[in-house]
């Protein structure tokens, strides 16, 4: 079965208005969103249009949307552990505190039935201390590695502590793939501990490229897809975010790859296009949710 543009948002909105009341029934139950093999997730920066932006609540969003993965972004993990407000102070507070909050967290989601995936925390300019400090929150929350955005600088300084801690680092990329001199193989050559997070629709915006293509030569490197939809370069408008089923990107095309190939890749939701009026960012993501669903429903 390959559904896809308007008839599978079509498809998707009836399943939406079917399954609330599913998701209204089994609130109690713990969400699955592993379809056909292929873990969905997303990353919880998908939520930033919501008034709450505390732990709680975005551990709430993810539940609600019928998500069982999600790449966390570590603001509310920080606050939730009592990060102090006062710039100053924040370095000595990364260096000492406990990492009995942490341990809370992780219960705090495996008791939802949502797993930690990836965390995304730390910065190449952090202090090394920082660093490990990073790593050992990833490491408490039960994440496999930290995400941050791909350069050869921070692959360098990043490294070390990977192979310290035996903890991925995974990179994220923009439009970078549109630079003729960009190159995926020329980061990841520098270790093992390194890995993608393969923007897919990003990528696509900036070349016009089948993500497909670069899945099936570096996919025992990827550990995860960010997946959006948009229009190529030479759409107009072009390289925009679009409502899942009106842009370009071949999203049916790379989960089915990923199913078929039994790929170890947790493709994760990114909500960037603009929320329609009446919906908020847990309602969108759910649809995204039911899109991927029926894309990997076993063929009749």
């Amino acid at each position: 079965m390959k559904i896809f543009g308007q008839t599978m948002w079509t498809i998707v909105s009836v399943v939406i208005t079917a399954c609330s009341l599913h998701f209204s029934a089994k609130a109690a139950d713990k969400p699955d969103s592993k379809f056909g093999g292929v873990q969905i997730g997303a990353i919880t920066y998908s939520y930033r249009s919501l008034p709450d932006q505390s732990l709680t609540a975005t551990l709430d969003y993810a539940v609600r949307s019928g998500l069982s993965s999600v790449e966390l972004m570590g603001g509310p993990v920080e606050q939730y552990a009592g990060i102090p407000g006062d710039k100053d102070a924040v370095r000595q507070w990364r260096t000492t505190v406990s990492m009995d909050k942490f341990k809370d967290i992780k219960k705090l989601f495996k008791d939802k039935g949502v797993k930690i995936d990836i965390l995304k925390l730390g910065d190449p300019g952090w202090s090394d201390e920082e660093i490990d400090y990073a790593f050992n929150v990833c490491k408490t929350l039960g994440a496999r590695g930290i995400s941050t955005e791909i350069s050869v600088e921070s692959a360098g300084r990043l490294l070390p502590f990977a192979e310290k801690h035996k903890l991925y680092v995974i990179f994220h990329n923009h439009g970078q793939p549109g630079d003729p001199n960009f190159s995926f193989e020329k980061v990841l050559s520098l270790g093992g501990w390194l890995m993608l997070n393969f923007d897919a629709g990003h990528y696509f915006g900036a070349t016009g490229q089948n993500p497909c293509d670069l899945i099936r030569r570096l996919h025992n490197r990827i550990a995860s897809i960010h997946l959006k939809d948009k229009t190529g370069p030479k759409a107009t408008p072009a390289d925009t975010n679009r409502p899942w089923g009106e842009g370009e990107t071949p999203i049916a095309e790379i989960l089915q790859l990923i199913r078929k190939e039994k790929m170890p890749i947790t493709c994760d939701i990114e909500l960037e296009y603009d929320i329609p009026a009446g919906s908020d960012a847990v309602g969108e993501v759910r649809k995204c949710v039911e899109y991927c669903r029926a894309i990997l429903a076993p063929e009749k």
